[in-house]
């Protein structure tokens, strides 16, 4: 087992070095001039090579990548030359508002998600199967910001019931930071009416972010709690007289899972980067919303802090399930 972590360690730190790597030479193949941008429009020349001289623009290429990378390693993300503020202090100011959305939305798409596909896989080609089989079809191919924007037509606009955009009212003082989650926050103090304001802010962005998570999760679990109940240990088991809810919850499902996990890995780090999308639709204060709009503005050192923070995210949550493969399958260390 310890060999088998340390291989998946490895692995990922070999991505975790392309990933950096691939980033760099992104931000240096972009047509926009960082240095000009940060000199402003009325610029001359030598303005623009002084600012290009102090963020060490001028140096070849090898070392600026040296350089960035013993940056990296010092938590270092550089300065966003469009505001001239650490990118790392604005990471971790909206880093958690993303972390907040993700953890909500993905628990909406375990909970629900396993238990459908359950049902549809015990009621195979039933009136509930097909129904959940065209829900996780549509759950899949709706784009995000469309069903974003309908949600907020029918529950905010038409109905009053839920608001559109943002953590919190902006008249509502947010509780003092602890984890950087209002929710969990909200709930350290005790304060129940920020709990409430926030829960009603992150429903509509989560429900839109956990649709295709949602979909994924129901598709892979009833197709392998089929393909389970089918096997001959669960027709011993039944022929032995064990209860149905057993052969479901231990036998059946237990062996399901783990395609599940690992569809349930790919969809935290896919989450992550679809904040973007959904972000920018409930002017939601994560790195979504920042990567766009440092992106609109041409500063490349926020969207290359984002890129990192969501491709360490993705890694992590692979190497996460993984490591469960190996636990709850022990051939898998041999591989």
């Amino acid at each position: 087992m310890l060999l088998y972590i340390i291989r998946r360690i490895g692995l990922a730190g070999l991505m975790l070095l392309g990933l950096v790597c691939l980033t760099f030479v992104i931000s240096n193949v972009a047509p926009s001039d960082p240095a000009a941008l940060a000199a402003g429009p009325d610029a001359g020349r030598s303005q623009i090579e002084t600012v290009r001289r102090e963020y060490g623009l001028d140096q070849p290429l090898a070392v600026q990548f040296l350089r960035y990378v013993t940056d990296l390693m010092q938590g270092d993300f550089g300065r966003s030359i469009a505001t001239g503020r650490s990118v790392g202090t604005d990471l971790a100011r909206y880093f958690p508002a993303t972390l907040e959305l993700v953890i909500v939305a993905m628990t909406l798409g375990v909970l629900l998600g396993v238990p459908l596909g359950v049902v549809s896989a015990l009621r195979k080609d039933g009136p509930v199967d097909h129904a959940t089989r065209i829900f996780a079809v549509s759950g899949i191919a709706l784009p995000p910001f469309w069903f974003g924007l309908l949600l907020q037509l029918g529950f905010a606009t038409w109905l009053g019931l839920l608001p559109t955009s943002g953590r919190l009212s902006v008249f509502t003082e947010p509780p003092e930071p602890m984890t950087g989650l209002l929710l969990a926050d909200s709930l350290l103090v005790g304060n129940g009416a920020v709990f409430r304001e926030a829960l009603s802010h992150i429903i509509l962005p989560a429900i839109v972010l956990s649709l295709p998570c949602l979909a994924s999760i129901l598709r892979v679990n009833r197709s392998e709690m089929v393909e389970a109940l089918r096997t001959d240990y669960v027709i011993a088991a039944r022929a032995h007289g064990v209860t149905p809810w057993r052969i479901v919850a231990v036998h059946a499902l237990k062996n399901a899972m783990l395609p599940t996990l690992a569809i349930i890995g790919l969809r935290w780090g896919w989450m992550m980067s679809s904040t973007v999308l959904v972000e920018t639709v409930f002017d939601w204060p994560g790195i979504g919303l920042y990567a766009v709009s440092s992106a609109i503005a041409g500063d490349f050192k926020p969207v290359m802090g984002v890129t990192l923070i969501v491709g360490l995210n993705f890694m992590l949550a692979n190497l996460i399930v993984d490591l469960l493969y190996g636990v709850l399958d022990p051939r898998l260390r041999r591989a």
